[in-house]
């Protein structure tokens, strides 16, 4: 008896041990440090946070990322995938942070980490030139185009009736590009997405598209990371850092004219 009462102690702290280690003691930091790599994950359809120069992503989440890694003195390796992918990308362990012009939302912090925000953000409405369309209510019975996954898609599809919106149908594009090819060539009545990706597409097509003045939501932006990874702390960090000596409001300047 006294044996099989040792080996059941032994064995309990044997799978005390392990679920530690499972819930995130591991030391995210240093573990990047020690591959000399960081693997940041976006969506690069979304200027001006996140684009293609040729075969490089550039914008400002592709700066603060570049930032990070200097930061810890690694190198980084940006993948750009679908945006719906980039949580997943973080719970199963193939990435080590999101920047992906990512809203903060409470159905997301289920699944992953948020670091401070570092940007103010809104949704709004993209029409054709010749729509009447005037604001949020007359999207009502309306095909509306969003990009699949993110707070565009969430407001339009009004699952839990936090809103008025009643669209007769929401058309989800993997990216917000493809959306407004078919605004234009009329195939949606409209489009919901994050306000300056939609200043920069509207400007791309200025004859053919008009963007609402009213602001259907406002949200902020932060940069996700796996649940319990002390990356947040080092990100927060360097954020606050770049916040006081200014180089962050640089990179938005080089960016974003207002």
């Amino acid at each position: 008896m006294k044996t099989k009462k040792l080996l059941s102690l032994v064995l309990a702290g044997t799978l005390a041990l392990s679920l530690t280690a499972c819930g995130g003691s591991d030391d995210a930091v240093a573990s990047i440090k020690k591959k000399g790599t960081i693997t940041m994950v976006t969506n690069a359809s979304f200027e001006p946070f996140e684009y293609k120069d040729g075969d490089t992503v550039i914008g400002i989440d592709a700066e603060i990322g570049q930032a990070i890694a200097d930061d810890l003195g690694v190198k980084l390796e940006i993948q750009d995938i679908d945006f719906n992918s980039c949580i997943p990308s973080l719970t199963s362990g193939k990435a080590d942070f999101c920047a992906a012009g990512m809203s903060v939302t409470e159905e997301r912090k289920k699944n992953v980490d948020f670091t401070d925000t570092y940007f103010d953000a809104s949704q709004m409405i993209l029409v054709g030139s010749d729509s009447t369309i005037a604001g949020g209510s007359d999207i009502n019975d309306k095909t509306v185009g969003v990009q699949q996954g993110t707070t565009g898609d969430t407001y339009v599809t009004n699952e839990d009736g936090s809103n008025d919106v009643k669209v007769k149908e929401v058309k989800r594009y993997t990216k917000l590009t493809d959306a407004v090819s078919d605004l234009t060539a009329g195939r949606i009545d409209a489009v919901v997405g994050d306000n300056f990706p939609l200043k920069k597409l509207q400007a791309n097509n200025p004859e053919t598209t008009k963007l609402l003045d009213d602001a259907l939501t406002t949200e902020t932006y932060a940069i996700a990371v796996p649940k319990g990874s002390n990356l947040k702390d080092e990100i927060n960090s360097l954020l606050k850092k770049m916040q006081d000596d200014g180089s962050l409001e640089e990179i938005f300047s080089k960016y974003i004219s207002e």
